[in-house]
């Protein structure tokens, strides 16, 4: 059963209702009716009350569809089958859901949803930037009481005290809000929604994101246990890629994914994975879980592999030493444009750790450890590739030497603004092709061809 004063709430919304004179659908005076209804269900139920395990929602959702027939059949409403659906809809999605973020949640064409303020909203779709102006809140009240909702569903806060908090979504899409003081012009919510059917390295390939040989090749580097670094800008895609290498590793071997806010599936391909996720601090300061303390306490589970879902800060340090003590295959993300810029990136996180390393030390570490670097972009139409593949050769004095395996080269845009251009193997042979054929592993020497003639990809 529904908790009694939830079903109570919703009764004397109801009873309000019957006391409504007739009203016109059309007319001003019934969306002000509306409104007054959203304000309420705002007013009187509050996000513990249908976020808890003890609320049942079947009834719930009856008791509101009860307030729309009263709405129509008692004081005659004039309100068709469709429109009644639709006022249910709309109600259920105030009281259960996420209220005007709900169709956009539910549209799988939109991968990303940006509330600038209660009045203002943009959406992503086919890489285009979308502002939408039939998706408005009521008022900043109704705005923040979604951010509340969505930030309470995982035991996090966000108020005046704490103006700023990272969550997810129960399918794993990535939620940011930050509300007044800090946002000026109202509370900012941003969500980046995750497909709903995890993406394959074989949807990739069809995406055109890149060919079957590099498919080929990375799955090789992860079956290998070679340690591999995503990377790329915002929004290209790197979480999507490392779901998609997580695919191949064997379902025996135990991995342990760290991250910020949950999003990694790799759950969905390996039985025996241990899921962990960061903590920030309360109020009063205490209880911080860091991704450094959680990689630390990672050694101590006995992982075959560790993968965290973006370095940011002092635990690449960790990440590499786990990377080197017994962990190989172990993978993970951090933001570069480039495969040199990407280990300009790790030596400052690294250095952010404030162990006051020698760089040359530094870069060592960095040569000894990390095996492939794979760059994800987005380009200018919104498309997502994965733009370069490159191996870690070693050092050759003071400076780290790399070599591209993979690259696609763009040869112009067409008229209709797409990418043109085409993947291409530079011709080069990684190194470790010899240490993958002694572990068993064929390796087509076909996939490091350069291609006569290179598929054009749009």
């Amino acid at each position: 059963m529904a908790d009694p004063s939830v079903t109570n709430r919703i009764n004397n919304i109801k009873e309000q209702v019957k006391a409504t004179s007739g009203l016109n659908l059309k007319t001003p005076a019934f969306y002000q009716l509306r409104k007054e209804l959203h304000s309420q269900l705002l007013n009187e139920i509050s996000p513990e009350d249908i976020s808890g395990d003890n609320a049942n929602q079947h009834e719930i959702k009856q008791q509101i569809s009860n307030i729309v027939h009263a709405l129509a059949a008692q004081r005659g409403i004039p309100l068709s089958g469709e429109q009644k659906a639709l006022l249910i809809s709309e109600l259920t999605d105030e009281v259960l859901g996420f209220g005007p973020l709900e169709p956009l949640l539910r549209d799988d064409s939109i991968s990303e949803i940006m509330v600038n303020n209660y009045k203002t909203v943009f959406v992503e779709k086919d890489g285009r930037l979308i502002k939408l102006k039939e998706i408005i809140f009521e008022d900043e009240t109704h705005l923040l009481h979604v951010i509340k909702r969505i930030v309470l569903r995982i035991g996090r806060r966000v108020d005046h005290s704490s103006p700023m908090v990272d969550a997810r979504l129960p399918d794993g899409s990535r939620v940011n809000a930050i509300i007044p003081p800090l946002a000026l012009d109202g509370c900012v919510l941003t969500i980046r929604k995750f497909p709903k059917k995890a993406l394959l390295m074989d949807d990739l390939v069809q995406f055109n994101a890149l060919t079957a040989k590099m498919a080929q090749f990375l799955g090789l580097c992860v079956k290998a246990k070679l340690n591999v670094l995503v990377a790329g800008g915002t929004g290209s895609g790197k979480t999507t890629l490392l779901n998609s290498l997580s695919a191949f590793i064997h379902n025996e071997e135990r991995v342990i994914t760290i991250e910020d806010s949950a999003e990694l599936r790799i759950h969905n391909y390996i039985d025996h994975v241990i899921r962990m996720e960061t903590r920030p601090a309360n109020a009063e300061g205490q209880g911080l879980v860091s991704a450094r303390d959680l990689i630390k306490n990672s050694l101590r589970m006995r992982p075959n592999r560790i993968v965290v879902g973006e370095c940011r800060s002092g635990e690449a340090i960790d990440m590499l030493q786990a990377m080197n003590t017994g962990h190989e295959g172990s993978m993970t993300t951090l933001h570069a444009n480039t495969a040199r810029d990407t280990l300009k990136r790790l030596e400052t996180l690294v250095l952010m750790a404030g162990l006051d390393l020698p760089l040359k030390t530094v870069r060592e570490m960095i040569a000894s450890t990390i095996n492939i670097i794979a760059i994800q972009s987005r380009f200018s139409d919104g498309s997502r590739r994965v733009k370069q593949i490159s191996e870690i050769v070693g050092m050759e004095g003071d400076t780290i030497t790399t070599q591209d395996i993979f690259l696609f080269k763009q040869t112009g845009i067409d008229s209709k603004g797409k990418i043109i251009g085409h993947f291409q193997p530079t011709g080069v042979l990684p190194k470790f092709v010899p240490q993958m054929r002694a572990m068993g592993f064929e390796v087509p020497m076909e996939l490091f061809a350069p291609d006569s003639n290179p598929q054009v990809r749009k």
